[in-house]
C-alpha cells in the first residue's frame, strides 16, 4: 500500500481504540507508518483523514447489513425486507466497541470536531442512497438525488435515532420486530379509508 492507504488503515484502527477526540495526528502516523506531512498531502487534514476513516469503516459494514445475501430473499419493498435489513443493522450495533458510538461521539462532541462534523454531514446523502437499494432493490448508482434526499433521509434518520437508543439504553432500545410493528401500524393508519371509518369498519361495509 501507499501512504494513503496506510493512512487510511492507520486511521481506521485509531478509531476504534481511542475515537475522534483522542486521536492525535502522531498517533496516527505512528500506526500507519507514515509521516506528518503524508496527512496535509493526501488528506488536507487530520479531521478530513478520521471522518474519510469512519466512512470506510460503515462501507466495510456492507455485507453485514445484506446478511450475505439473505436480504435479497425478501421481496424489495416488503415488510419482510425491512425487518430483515435493521435487523442485521442492529446486530452490527449490539456488539461490543461497535463502531456506531464514533456517531454518538460527534453528536457528543461535535463543537470541538468542527471538520470531521462538517465532511460527515456532506456524507449523509450517499449513505441515505446506499441504504436505499438494500431496502427497496435495484443499484445505488440508479438512485436519483431526489429518491436519496426523501426516502434515503428517512432511513438514515431512523438509524441515527437506533443508534442512539442502542448506544443509551440497549436494554430498552427496539429490535427489528418491534420496528417493524411499529412501522406496520403507520401503514395501516396512513391507508385507513379518509371518511373516518377505521380499517374494520370499511371491511363490513355491505355486509347484511
Amino acid at each position: 500500500m501507499g501512504h494513503r492507504e496506510d493512512l487510511l488503515e492507520g486511521a481506521k484502527r485509531c478509531l476504534l481504540a481511542k475515537g475522534f477526540v483522542r486521536t492525535t495526528a502522531r498517533d496516527i502516523v505512528k500506526e500507519s507508518g507514515t509521516n506528518l506531512a503524508s496527512i496535509g498531502y493526501h488528506y488536507g487534514s487530520k479531521d478530513a483523514l478520521l471522518a474519510q476513516a469512519y466512512v470506510s469503516l460503515v462501507e466495510g459494514m456492507g455485507d453485514a447489513f445484506d446478511g450475505d445475501g439473505t436480504v435479497d430473499a425478501a421481496a424489495p419493498g416488503s415488510l419482510e425486507r425491512f425487518e430483515r435489513v435493521w435487523a442485521n443493522i442492529i446486530a452490527t450495533m449490539k456488539e461490543p466497541g461497535s463502531v456506531w458510538r464514533l456517531s454518538m461521539e460527534v453528536l457528543a462532541f461535535g463543537d470541538r470536531l468542527p471538520e470531521v462534523r462538517a465532511h460527515l454531514a456532506a456524507a449523509q446523502r450517499e449513505a441515505g442512497r446506499g441504504l436505499v437499494p438494500l431496502l427497496m432493490g435495484g443499484r445505488e448508482e440508479d438512485v436519483s438525488d431526489g429518491t436519496a434526499d426523501t426516502l434515503g433521509a428517512f432511513y438514515v434518520t431512523l438509524m441515527t435515532g437506533l443508534i442512539a437508543q442502542w448506544t443509551f439504553d440497549p436494554a430498552g432500545a427496539p429490535d427489528a420486530e418491534r420496528l417493524t410493528a411499529g412501522l406496520r401500524q403507520v401503514v395501516e393508519a396512513a391507508t385507513a379509508p379518509a371518511d373516518g371509518a377505521s380499517a374494520a369498519d370499511a371491511s363490513t361495509d355491505g355486509a347484511p
